[in-house]
């Protein structure tokens, strides 16, 4: 967004480096019809990008059932974490040689939504844990997406500016998030939830494969220094499991 190199790279998860947006929309669903309330496509629209603890406030309350919402949290996470078991969570096509890549060259994080047990589950199960220098949740920070805190703090752990860093996103609510931290946004538009045209128009570049997205990020990050980048280690950077 603004003059300096891009220095880094700050991954979504959903949508971007594992195909799993449709799987929280059947859990929201599911739970929802347990309770005897619908779920339509609106209601997905308004709690993508939410952080588990914002999320499960909405599920708690669009279906008045009883109990908490950290325990509709409970419930639903523990949906995902089954289909994550089941194998029903997988990298997209090129997201492992991608992150590779990157990571070999540049410090990378992850900026998610999804709660921490969930993040820890899948990037460890699929192999790429160790690639990152710092991963983050939504639910670690004040806020979710579409406000910048999850992005500012992937930053932070970086020791890096928002405006040193290139962001990877695939939904509106992601997208905006990143650029209000000041980042410098690839957009990796989602084909099932396709992001709003006023979210598009905050983007640097636009991909239909994490492949073009490499090619994308290759073109806007600085030089890497000549010895090279030593993957999951940065100046300033908190360990891979995201606590300080």
């Amino acid at each position: 967004m603004g003059n300096e190199p891009l220095q880094a790279v700050v991954f979504d998860l959903d949508g971007v480096l594992v195909e799993s947006e449709h799987l929280w929309e059947e859990n929201w669903a599911r739970f929802a019809e347990r309770h005897g309330t619908p779920w339509t496509a609106d209601d997905t629209a308004s709690v993508q990008g939410m952080s588990a603890p914002e999320w499960a406030r909405y599920l708690w309350r669009h279906t008045g059932r009883p109990g908490t919402a950290e325990e509709t949290e409970h419930d639903v996470v523990g949906g995902m974490v089954a289909d994550f078991e089941n194998g029903r969570v997988d990298l997209l096509p090129g997201a492992e040689r991608l992150v590779s890549s990157i990571s070999g060259r540049y410090p990378i994080a992850l900026a998610s939504s999804a709660p921490r047990r969930l993040i820890d589950a899948v990037l460890r199960g699929h192999g790429p844990a160790d690639r990152f220098t710092t991963t983050v949740s939504s639910a670690e920070v004040p806020r979710g997406k579409p406000h910048p805190d999850v992005y500012a703090e992937a930053a932070r752990r970086l020791g890096l500016s928002g405006a040193q860093c290139a962001a990877v996103e695939d939904s509106s609510n992601g997208i905006r998030s990143a650029h209000a931290a000041g980042m410098t946004v690839v957009a990796l538009p989602n084909p099932v939830y396709p992001p709003a045209s006023d979210a598009l128009a905050l983007t640097t570049a636009r991909a239909q494969d994490l492949g073009e997205v490499g090619e994308h990020l290759l073109k806007l990050l600085a030089p890497p220094p000549a010895e090279g980048h030593s993957p999951g280690r940065g100046d300033g950077a908190h360990p891979a499991n995201g606590r300080p």
